[in-house]
C-alpha cells in the first residue's frame, strides 16, 4: 500500500491483444466502427452531427437491424459514441441556416481514429474504448430524458431540484456500485460464470453495515436503486464491460410514473430467496473487459488496484511481503509468474533469505516462501539443502524436501518440530483468524501428542504465548482448552 491510497485485491487480466479482441468485439463499440467506414469521405447530417431520420433507417439496415424496433436507436447510440471517440469528424457546414431539424447542416467523414482500429496496437485500440467507456458512463449516470424535458424551466434551464438528481452524486453512486463489483470479482466473485444478484449489489450501496433487519424505508431505497441500476447496465453491456440479465419486466409495474418492483423485496437485502427467484432480479458480472476498464478507472482516481504479474520483477522480499494478501485464487499465479523469471536455485536461496526475521509478519513471509517454493522442482534442492540447519527455515526445508522425494534427510529434532508448528499456526492466525480448518489442526495436534502444551510453552518463538491462547479459544475441549491457557501464561511468564 503507498501512503493512504486505498488498496484492492490483485486481478488476473487476459493479455492486451485479447482484451482489444474483446473491445473490437463489444457490440457498441462494432457498430461505431461499421458506421465510421460507411460516412466514408462524407455524408451529410444534422446540426451536431446527427445523423438525418432516414439515415438512421439506413444505418439500422448496414447493422443488421432494419427489421428490428429498436434498430435506429441502436444505429443513433453508435453514430454518437463514433463521434465521441474520433471515429467519425463532423464539419459544419460554412453556409448552414437554421431548418428544420432533418435539414442537413453539416458533413461527417471517417475519422483519423478510424486507423487505430486496424493499425494501431492493442494498447492503442484499448484507450479508445477506455474513451468511449467514459461517455457511455456519463450517459448512464444522466436522467431519463422525458424527465429533463418535464422539469425545463419557461427560461429552458433544467431545474436540477425539481428532478431530485445530482449529476456528482449519481456518478459517485455509479462508480461506487462498479467498485464494489471489482472487489468481488477480485476476491473470486461476480465472475461470469458467478454472477451477482442486482438484490445484493444495490444493498450494498444502501443497507448500512451496522443494520440487522432494513427498515421499509431502506427497503424502498433498495428497490429504486435497483430500477435505476437496471437501466444502467442495459445501457452498459453493449460497451462489453458487464454481462447482465435483466429484471424480469413481469417483476416492473409503473408507480406514479416510475417502475418499482411490483413483488416485495423484502429480505433480498440480506436473505437472498431461492436461486431460481434470484435471478429474476437481475444478475450482473464484470467482464474480463470490465475489470480491466474499471481497474483503469480507478488508477487514474489514485486506487492502488495491483494486477497478477506486477511483482515478477521485484525481489523476494517484496513478493513475500505481498502474497499473504492475496486472494487464494492468484497467489499461485503470482508467484509462478514471479519464478518464471529467475534459474530455480537462485530464486529458493533468495526466497530463503527473504522468509528470516522475528517481526510480526516473519511467520506469514515464511508460509508465503513455502508455498512459492513448493511450485519449484528438482532444481532447487541444493538450495533448500543448505538450511537444514537454520532454526527458522530448517523445518520447513525438511518439509519440502519429503515432499519432494529427497533422500538422506535427517530427522528434525522436538525443538525444530515445535518451533515450525508454532510458526505455522501463527501465519494461518494473521491469514485467516479463528478458522474451522485451524481448529481443526489444534484438535490433531493436541490429540496426537500427549504433553504438547508443557513442550509448546518452551518454544523460543516470538509469537508462542498468542498461538497457544489462540488455541485455547479454539479447542472444544475444555481441560484441553485451560491446558493451553495454562500454557500462554507460562510463555509470557517467561519473556
Amino acid at each position: 500500500m503507498s501512503g493512504d491510497r486505498p488498496t484492492m485485491p490483485p486481478v488476473r487480466l487476459p493479455s492486451d491483444a485479447e482484451l482489444a479482441r474483446d473491445a473490437l468485439s463489444a457490440p457498441l463499440f462494432s457498430r461505431a466502427v461499421q458506421l465510421a467506414r460507411w460516412a466514408g469521405e462524407g455524408t451529410p447530417v444534422g446540426a451536431g452531427g446527427e445523423l438525418l431520420s432516414g439515415q438512421l433507417a439506413d444505418a439500422a439496415g448496414l447493422l443488421g437491424m432494419a427489421d428490428e424496433e429498436d434498430g435506429p436507436a441502436y444505429a443513433a447510440e453508435a453514430w454518437q459514441l463514433a463521434l465521441d471517440t474520433g471515429l467519425v469528424e463532423f464539419t459544419e457546414s460554412e453556409d448552414a441556416e437554421e431548418g428544420g431539424s432533418d435539414e442537413p447542416s453539416g458533413t461527417a467523414v471517417a475519422g483519423e481514429e478510424l486507423a487505430t482500429v486496424t493499425s494501431g496496437s492493442p494498447q492503442d485500440v484499448l484507450d479508445l474504448w477506455l474513451g468511449g467507456l467514459e461517455t457511455v458512463l456519463a450517459d448512464a449516470a444522466a436522467p431519463d430524458l422525458a424527465d429533463l424535458v418535464d422539469q425545463l424551466s419557461e427560461d429552458g434551464e433544467i431545474d436540477l431540484d425539481a428532478l431530485d438528481w445530482n449529476p456528482e452524486d449519481e456518478a459517485d453512486f455509479l462508480d461506487g456500485v462498479l467498485g464494489n463489483l471489482y472487489l468481488l470479482t477480485a476476491l473470486g466473485e461476480g465472475a461470469a460464470d458467478r454472477p451477482v444478484p442486482l438484490p445484493a449489489l444495490a444493498a450494498s450501496m444502501i443497507v448500512p453495515d451496522d443494520m440487522d433487519e432494513p427498515t421499509d424505508d431502506i427497503l424502498e431505497e433498495v428497490s429504486d436503486a435497483m430500477m435505476r441500476l437496471d437501466d444502467q447496465f442495459r445501457m452498459l453491456a453493449p460497451t462489453g464491460l458487464v454481462a447482465y440479465q435483466p429484471v424480469d419486466e413481469a417483476l416492473i409495474e409503473e408507480v406514479d410514473g416510475e417502475g418499482r418492483i411490483r413483488e416485495s423485496v423484502d429480505g433480498l437485502a440480506s436473505e437472498l430467496p431461492e436461486e431460481e427467484d434470484v435471478t429474476r432480479y437481475g444478475m450482473v458480472a464484470l467482464t474480463p473487459l470490465g475489470l480491466f476498464g474499471v481497474r483503469a478507472r480507478m488508477l487514474d482516481a489514485g486506487v492502488d488496484a495491483p494486477a497478477v504479474g506486477d511483482l515478477a520483477e521485484e525481489d523476494a522480499a517484496t513478493l513475500l511481503a505481498a502474497l499473504p494478501g492475496h486472494p487464494a485464487h492468484t497467489t499461485r499465479a503470482e508467484a509462478e509468474l514471479w519464478l518464471a523469471r529467475r534459474e530455480s536455485a537462485g530464486a529458493a536461496r533468495e526466497l530463503l533469505a527473504a522468509a528470516h526475521g522475528n517481526d510480526t509478519d516473519a511467520p506469514s513471509r515464511r508460509l508465503a516462501c513455502q508455498q512459492t517454493l513448493a511450485l519449484l522442482g528438482a532444481e532447487a534442492e541444493p538450495a533448500l539443502r543448505e538450511v537444514l540447519d537454520d532454526p527458522q527455515l530448517g523445518g520447513l526445508a525438511r518439509v519440502w524436501l519429503a515432499e519432494h522425494g529427497a533422500t538422506d534427510v535427517p530427522e528434525p529434532g522436538e525443538e525444530m518440530v515445535f518451533w515450525l508448528t508454532i510458526d505455522t499456526i501463527a501465519a494461518q492466525l494473521a491469514a485467516d483468524g479463528d478458522s474451522e480448518e485451524l481448529r481443526a489442526l489444534v484438535e490433531g495436534l493436541v490429540g496426537g501428542h500427549s504433553g504438547f502444551f508443557d513442550a509448546a510453552w518452551r518454544v523460543d518463538h516470538p509469537a508462542t504465548a498468542e498461538v497457544l491462547e489462540a488455541m485455547g479459544r479454539l479447542h472444544p475441549d475444555k481441560k484441553a482448552a485451560k491446558e493451553a491457557r495454562k500454557a500462554a501464561f507460562k510463555a509470557r511468564s517467561r519473556h
